[in-house]
């Protein structure tokens, strides 16, 4: 009699039996988004140290997400979405109490259109995302859907036709640096005729190119004042000398890499898996065993591989990876569904409304009442 094997079930991965032990030494968790199949994903240790918890939150095309402290911006298809934590409500999150450390909620949305947005950061003065269809660095406040703050040299129009795909962003002292992009063309999607090697490093305040001729460059990132970026085309992580326009490869990957976080000496970094009948993928030289999308964490000062989390269901595209750090089970909620509605936050206290809506009865972060009808 044949027997059916059963369906693996969604988000099903194989991992590093020590990265769960890993992160709760970090004392962190790891977010990432997933534009491919719409969603916010924490992936945080089980405190049995053999197990990872994987937490998916559907938004729509979420790209771009940063933190600050206890805030949050996620930029998704024609949102940007600030989100702040509560370690109060967490606890008395009425699905399960006494489960989150962190609870990340909705406070603002940002209507932005659908521009592309692709990284995105906290400044000083207000919120910087790349606009990658307008070929612009812009500020994201409430005025407009966008006000363009700068462009590159070689972009004389401001129009939605993606010329060149800006989409790193990199931030020194609350004041947007450095950028990437994958082509310097002026034309649409021009980027795309050199695809796999026309990238480049950009210093915003000086409109030089720092570097040219990249393999697909994303992700910069600063770390301990030095500049590390991504070659996803080339599989290479790799640290800038931006004094003699030059890089070094920290570690080349048999993999297309996005995504990448530097946290306490390890460097947590993004696989998707190559599209199948892609004009884009099949100009890139990887092997078949490079067909995977996952997060693999790398031991800076050795440069080795100590863990890894590999999906076999739901996760084929990674954009962004962000390490939340101080937080070993969070929560986050979205906008699609009202649970988010019952939560109140005020000065000094927090409260869980009464689901029904019918009277104005609270629960008070002190009484740890559950009302398990809410769904989340």
């Amino acid at each position: 009699m044949n027997q059916t094997k059963p369906a693996p079930t969604p988000f099903s991965a194989n991992y590093s039996p020590q990265l769960p032990e890993l992160l709760l030494s970090l004392n962190c968790t790891i977010a990432l988004t997933t534009y491919q199949a719409g969603k916010l994903v924490f992936i945080s240790p089980n405190p049995d140290k053999e197990r990872l918890i994987t937490l998916p939150r559907t938004f729509n095309k979420p790209m771009g997400i940063a933190v600050n402290g206890d805030k949050m911006l996620v930029a998704s298809k024609d949102e940007v979405l600030l989100l702040e934590n509560s370690r109060e409500l967490a606890n008395s999150y009425p699905n399960k109490p006494n489960t989150y450390d962190s609870l990340w909620l909705p406070r603002v949305t940002f209507y932005t259109g659908q521009v592309d947005m692709h990284d995105i950061s906290f400044g000083n003065d207000c919120i910087y995302a790349i606009n990658s269809s307008f070929s612009c660095l812009c500020k994201v406040d409430g005025n407009f859907n966008f006000k363009p703050f700068w462009q590159p040299p070689f972009i004389d129009k401001l129009a939605s036709e993606d010329r060149c795909h800006l989409n790193g962003l990199v931030m020194v002292d609350g004041a947007p640096k450095y950028v990437t992009a994958l082509g310097q063309t002026n034309t649409r999607q021009g980027w795309r005729d050199n695809i796999a090697a026309g990238g480049i490093l950009m210093d915003i305040e000086t409109n030089e190119i720092i570097l040219d001729e990249l393999a697909m460059p994303h992700s910069p990132t600063i770390y301990k004042d030095e500049l590390y970026l991504l070659l996803s085309a080339s599989g290479e992580f790799i640290k800038v000398n931006i004094a003699e326009k030059s890089y070094e490869v920290i570690k080349k990957f048999d993999g297309f890499c996005r995504g990448l976080s530097i946290y306490n000496d390890y460097a947590f970094i993004g696989f998707s898996k190559l599209r199948k009948n892609s004009s884009t993928f099949a100009k890139l030289s990887f092997s078949d065993k490079a067909n995977f999308a996952g997060v693999k964490v790398i031991h800076m000062p050795t440069n080795a591989v100590v863990g890894e989390v590999i999906y076999q269901t739901s996760i084929d595209e990674i954009y962004e990876v962000e390490i939340l750090p101080d937080m070993i089970r969070p929560n986050i909620l979205n906008t699609i569904n009202d649970m988010h509605k019952h939560s109140l936050s005020i000065p000094n206290n927090t409260f869980w409304a009464n689901p029904e809506g019918k009277e104005q009865e609270t629960i008070s972060r002190l009484s740890r009442v559950a009302y398990d009808n809410i769904k989340g």
